[in-house]
This record gives C-alpha cells, sequence and structure tokens, in this order.
C-alpha cells in the first residue's frame, strides 16, 4: 500500500497541536426523513476523529456535502439540521454552525473558536467550485485551515475540491475511518491471506462487470449471487425461464469466465435454486436443481444446497470478500441463502479463523437483516467509491493524501 499520513504521524497534528486549525473532510451526506437522520453510521464513524483531534487541542472544523444543489444554495440541502445529531454523536461537545464554508466571516468565526472548539460548515456543493475542482474555491477552503483531514472514504471517488485539491495545499492525513478502511481494503485485496474467496452478487452484470474483471485476477475463488448469476448460467445453455437475466449479456459472461480459467480463479453458479412464479411475500416456491427451472417460473435465491456447500468451503479459507446479495432477500424466503452463507462468515470471523470484508448498500442491508454484520471483519459504508476500488480504479481522495506534501 502506498504510504500515507494518519493522524499520528503527520508533525502538524502532533507538534503543539493546540489551536492548529484542522479542516476534516466528513461524509454527512446521510438519509434523513421529516428533518431527522434516519441512518447516523457514517456520522458515528467520523466522531473518533473530530474528538481525537479536539481533544489535542485543535480547532476542528467539519465540512460536508449534502446532495447535489448544483452550485446553488438550497436551503432544504443545508447541513444546519445536522449539528445536533453530530453534538449526539460527540457526546454533548458544543457544535458551532458557520453560514457558509468559505469567506472573511466564515475564516473570522474560526479564528475565534477556542483551542478544541469543534465546528460544521455549511454544504460544500452551495458553491460550484466544489464539484469543479476549482483553484480558486480550493484556495478559499484552505484558508480556513492550517492541515487537512480526509475521513470520507465514501467520497473518495470523487476528484472534488474538499477530497482531492485541498490536500495539495495544505499538510494532509487521513482520518480514523479512512485509515480503517484503507487497512482493511489492503487486507482483503492488496494483500491479503489466502485464500481468498469473493462473493459478488447484484442485479446485472453490466453494472459489475469491471468489478467481475478485477477481481477474477485477484481471487482464488468468485462466487457470482443473485440475479447476475442467470445470466451467467444462461450463458452456460442453462434455461432460466422468467428469471430477470441481461440475454445480450451472454457473451461477456463467457469472456470472464475464460479470464477467470485463465488466471487460476474457480467461478462458483448455483447448482440448485429457489423457484416462484410470482414475486412476492408469501408466494409459493420450491428449490430445484439448475436444470429443471420451468419457463413459467423465475430464479429469486440460491438453493439451501448451494448455500451450505460455500458455507462449508468457507472454513478453507483465509479472506472474505463480499459485495451484493446471493437472492432477493428483501423479501423471505428468499433471504436464506445470503443468511447461511453470511451467518457461516460471521461465525468463523468471530472465531477468528477468518478475515471478512463487506461493501455496498444492499450488501450492508442484506449482513444486518442477517444479523451478520457486527461480527464482519469490516463493514464499509461507502457506495460507489467501495465499488471503483473493487474495480481496481485509483481513488483521487486517496491519490490525494499519498501525494500530499
Amino acid at each position: 500500500m502506498a504510504r500515507f499520513e494518519t493522524l499520528d504521524t503527520l508533525p502538524a497534528l502532533n507538534e503543539q497541536a493546540a489551536g492548529v486549525r484542522v479542516l476534516v473532510r466528513g461524509d454527512l451526506n446521510v438519509p434523513m426523513q421529516d428533518g431527522i437522520v434516519t441512518d447516523s453510521t457514517r456520522i458515528e464513524r467520523l466522531a473518533p476523529t473530530i474528538l481525537e483531534l479536539a481533544d489535542r487541542g485543535c480547532k476542528v472544523v467539519v465540512m460536508s456535502h449534502f446532495d447535489r444543489p448544483k452550485g446553488k444554495i438550497v436551503p432544504e440541502m443545508s447541513l444546519k439540521p445536522l449539528v445536533e445529531p453530530l453534538k449526539a454523536a460527540l457526546g454533548g461537545r458544543d457544535v458551532t454552525f458557520v453560514d457558509d464554508c468559505v469567506g472573511e466571516a466564515s475564516e473570522t468565526t474560526i479564528n475565534a473558536m477556542p483551542d478544541g472548539g469543534i465546528a460544521l460548515l455549511e454544504n460544500l456543493r452551495f458553491h460550484a467550485g466544489e464539484e469543479g475542482n476549482e483553484d480558486a474555491f480550493i484556495k478559499a477552503l484552505a484558508a480556513l485551515g492550517d492541515a487537512f483531514v480526509n475521513d470520507a472514504f465514501s467520497a473518495a471517488h470523487r476528484a472534488h475540491a474538499s477530497t482531492a485539491g485541498i490536500a495539495n495545499i495544505l499538510p494532509s492525513a487521513a482520518g480514523r475511518s479512512m485509515q480503517a478502511e484503507l487497512e482493511a481494503l489492503e487486507t482483503a485485496l492488496g494483500d491479503p491471506d489466502r485464500p481468498v474467496l469473493a462473493v459478488v452478487g447484484g442485479a446485472k452484470v453490466s453494472t459489475k462487470l469491471a468489478v467481475l474483471t478485477n477481481l477474477v485476477a485477484k481471487v482464488d475463488r468468485l462466487v457470482i449471487g443473485g440475479a447476475m448469476a442467470n445470466t451467467f448460467l444462461y450463458a452456460l445453455g442453462t434455461d432460466v425461464g422468467a428469471s430477470l437475466c441481461e440475454n445480450d449479456m451472454a457473451d461477456t459472461a463467457r469472456a470472464v469466465m475464460a479470464s477467470a480459467d485463465e488466471a487460476g480463479c474457480e467461478v462458483v453458479l448455483p447448482r440448485d435454486v429457489v423457484i416462484a412464479e410470482k414475486f412476492e411475500a408469501g408466494a409459493e416456491c420450491e428449490t430445484v436443481p439448475i436444470a429443471a427451472v420451468r419457463a413459467d417460473t423465475m430464479i429469486l435465491d440460491v438453493g439451501e444446497g448451494t448455500a451450505q456447500a460455500l458455507a462449508d468451503s468457507l472454513a478453507d479459507c483465509k479472506t472474505v470478500l463480499w459485495n451484493g446479495p446471493m437472492g432477493a432477500f428483501e423479501i423471505r424466503p428468499f433471504d436464506r441463502g445470503t443468511n447461511i452463507v453470511a451467518q457461516a462468515a460471521a461465525k468463523l470471523t468471530a472465531e477468528g479463523k477468518l478475515r471478512s470484508v463487506a461493501g455496498g448498500g444492499d450488501t450492508v442491508a442484506a449482513l444486518a437483516a442477517a444479523d451478520a454484520l457486527e461480527d464482519f471483519s469490516y463493514v464499509s459504508t461507502a457506495g460507489g467509491a467501495f465499488l471503483e476500488w473493487l474495480e481496481g480504479k485509483e481513488l483521487p481522495g486517496v491519490a490525494a493524501l499519498e501525494t500530499s506534501e
């Protein structure tokens, strides 16, 4: 892994840190309903970095985007309603809200804060210069701080002013959440203990093609689940009935399997499946071998035989990387395949026999529903950034930390 500074190593945060103004890039783009945060995970993961810096006497200036105001002030997208949830995550510490994220008034407010004070800037995306990564906006942001800490891996795939540009101006480091994420990803794919098994689910091959292409060259076994598996089964000549299937991606699926064969990666597909005529709660369903899928039925989950075989095979693995459910887990009983495999991975992880890293919105929800989330070694809250990392792409926010002077 390329080297980057952390809160432990950046000189600006360790040599007379009291009074140092630290711009902390978080991701407070959290789900809200009627002004209430419905999932505070990202806020909670940001809190340790803020508290550590504040306890060192730094003036902590938190910045984030929220939604897509497209460079205009949209009151409904203000970060002000997040002050109270942030205070709660910080154990009740005072948080000063700053009405803009740049400018003399903002700088005056920040400079007047006591050592150890915490401020939250207004939505970065109220300025077009944020997403445009414009020099003038980068310099205006940098004027508010003496050092920069990026703790928003979930925004690291964006080459924006507050994720990449500012790291070229201020001494920069990864926050605790960013550091944990990068270290977890390194153990999963950069330099993992082998054998490595990857579970990739989802609806479409077309949306995961780059992920599959990258993984077959890096893992020992690739388990393909979800509706995506239907396309691979179809490509092998299996009748998948009325199942969701990208018939036009059959050649691509065959190419992925050929690449896997060349790389020595075993591709694992379902050998039995759960079928039903309707995708709805309470629908009649049955488990059949893949060769017995009827024309009027659709595949909605892997069968118990497939799930149990996968669960048993985890005992021979050292690392598991998981992205996407095995079936249509949102409706029972089509969650059973995911539950069996996830619970087996969680159990082995809890016993210290397996390193398990997972990410992606549906993945997190599926693991939580399986009551397996807490025992995984690391679960990423990033969406697009996690997928782009799986694709093997360079993430601008990470690259900026690695090259920061």
